[in-house]
C-alpha cells in the first residue's frame, strides 16, 4: 500500500517543525486561564481580571516559543 514513512530524498527545510514543548504548555495555561476568567466573571468576582492578564502573558509566551523554533529551524 502507501508509504507512510519519510521520503528518502526530502529537503529538510520543507517539513514543518514540531511544536516546542514550552509553547504547548503555554497554550494549555492560556486555555485554562481563559476558562478560569470566564468562571470568575460569571460568579461576579473581579479576580477574573488577573486570569485575563495571565492568559495574555501565556499566549505571548506561546507565540514567542513557536516563533523561536521556526527561526532556529531556518538557520
Amino acid at each position: 500500500m502507501g508509504d507512510t514513512g519519510r521520503a528518502r530524498n526530502a529537503v529538510s527545510g520543507q517539513e514543518p517543525t514540531p511544536m516546542p514543548r514550552l509553547a504547548l504548555y503555554a497554550l494549555v495555561v492560556c486555555a485554562l486561564a481563559v476558562a478560569a476568567a470566564v468562571v470568575s466573571f460569571v460568579e461576579g468576582s473581579f479576580l477574573g481580571v488577573v486570569w485575563v492578564l495571565l492568559a495574555g502573558l501565556s499566549s505571548n509566551m506561546a507565540w514567542y516559543y513557536i516563533r523561536r523554533a521556526k527561526v532556529r529551524a531556518q538557520g
